[in-house]
Formats: structure tokens, sequence, C-alpha cells
């Protein structure tokens, strides 16, 4: 199995998470091709693609309340905003469906990009945004809400309560508010503030993240074929066949067993712990 292959198996396996970390990894490499200006040293990005305060370009252009959170302006940048991703989204997805997860991220994009645009305009300061770590803030404080005494290990620390994880990111965003990228410390707080208020409100029995899933749904049925009824013919004279007993236990096949014993060494131990025999016979029963 080549590498290629072993990628395909990660994204088609690792739900909704590992999607988005590659949706983010595939839009930086997107930018390197059409957006870098390898003479300044720096990516220029549309206004179309990242999420301008300028009210007059913003309110032609809201989808880049979206697309803002999925391009970056640096390699470290990337690098930095998926791994804490990583991290916070493996603990969100512990208590909480996939769904529910990306509701959170979407929902926690467009109120940090809001909020981002809002107060930039108050403070009559024009500049674009682009970067994935309000969503993940988003994500982070949501769990940390339902979950603040839960125990984590990190490298080169060891164990802290994830509390003192998220204080720590949310107290440094609040100590450079006032200098260098205002506007994304500005995001990363309302992406926080987000998070809290899902969680809250989902405890309240309100679930904000329905309206992401209702949208989705919508337009996943809208673009289904919907199945074709073969016409069946009618006859009078029909004799209900006898019907034959049959044993009520049903038996997995060979390969659906072993395709099931991988996908829970999987859930267990995690894709790495797989032999290249385990990944290459995924990979051909995914075909």
């Amino acid at each position: 199995m080549n590498i290629l292959d072993d990628l395909k198996l990660q994204y088609k396996l690792g739900g909704i998470a590992m999607r988005v970390i590659y949706w983010n990894i595939a839009c930086f490499l997107i930018s390197l091709v059409f957006f870098y200006q390898y003479s300044g040293g720096g990516f220029d990005y549309p206004n179309w693609l990242a999420l301008s305060s300028d009210p007059q370009v913003f309110m032609f252009k809201p989808w880049t309340l979206l697309t803002y959170a999925f391009f970056h302006g640096s390699f470290l940048h990337l690098f930095f905003n998926m791994i804490v991703l990583n991290f916070a989204s493996q603990l969100f997805l512990t208590f909480f469906t996939q769904k529910q997860y990306l509701g959170v991220y979407i929902l926690g994009t467009i109120f940090s990009g809001i909020i981002f645009t809002l107060s930039y305009y108050v403070l009559n300061i024009s500049a674009p945004i682009v970067g994935a770590s309000a969503a993940i803030m988003a994500v982070l404080a949501a769990v940390t809400t339902y979950q603040p005494l839960m125990g984590v290990r990190l490298m080169f620390v060891g164990s802290v309560k994830l509390w003192h994880v998220t204080a720590v990111i949310l107290i440094l965003d609040l100590m450079q508010l006032r200098l260098d990228n205002t506007g994304g410390h500005i995001s990363h707080l309302a992406g926080a503030l987000f998070g809290f208020i899902y969680m809250k409100s989902l405890q309240n029995g309100t679930d904000l993240s329905v309206i992401i899933s209702k949208i989705l749904d919508f337009f996943t049925n809208l673009f289904k074929k919907s199945p074709s009824t073969p016409f069946t013919k009618v006859h009078k004279n029909y004799k209900k066949p006898t019907e034959k007993v049959t044993s009520r236990i049903v038996t997995k096949d060979k390969t659906q067993q072993q395709i099931d014993e991988i996908l829970d060494k999987i859930s267990q131990s995690g894709y790495d712990c797989l032999t290249k025999e385990e990944k290459e016979f995924l990979f051909k029963a995914g075909k």
C-alpha cells in the first residue's frame, strides 16, 4: 500500500474530525499554488475567501464567514492550529456526536466572524482575517465547559486539568489583544464564548448544532437520487407461497468479521497500530 492509499484510508475511517483537518491542509496546499506571493514571502488572499471587516465587502460576500476558517497565513499557523484541533476534537468526540462536532465548528466560525467584523467596524479598522483558530476555540471551550476537571496529559508538562489548558490559551489571547493580530485574538475569544454558550444551551435542552445538521441534511437529500419503484403486475388468483422457516441467527461472513475486528482494534489503539497487511486488507475491502 502506498502513502496515497494510506491517506485515503485514514480520511475514510478517521471520522469528521480527521476530515476537517484534511480540508484545512488541502486548502493550504491550494493556497501555495494560487495565493502565495513568493517575492513578498506571504499570502495574498482575495476578499472572496478571506473575511473582510469592511461592510461594503462583507455584505456582498457573506460566504466568507465560513471560508476564512479553512485558510491560513503560514505553515506554522496551520501546524499549531491542527495540533490543537486534533487535541480538542478527540476530547469533544468522547462525549458528543460527529454532527454536534461539525455544528459547533461551523457555528463557532460564523459567530466569531460576525464578532470580528463588528469589532473592527466599531474600531474603524479595515483588515482581512483567515484561520481556523476561532472554530477550534469553540470546540475546546465547549468540551471544557462540559468537563472542566477532566485530566489530560501534555508533552513536557504532564497531567493537568482541561480547564487549565483552556485558561492559559485565553489568558495569552487577552494579553496580546492590544498588540499584533488584534482581530485574530478577538475571534479566538469570540469562539471560546460561543463554545461556552453552546454547551450551556445544550445542558438546558437546546442543541444549537441541529441548525447545521438540518441544513446539511436538506442539501444531501436534495442531490440524492430517489430509488425508483419498479412496476409490479397484480394477479387476482395469487396463491401465497408457503413460508420457509429460517433461522433467526445471522452469521457474518469471514470478510465482514475481519473488518469488524480491525475496526475494533482501531477504536481501542488507533489507526497507527495496524499492520501493513491489515491496512491493505481494509483498503481493498473499502473499494
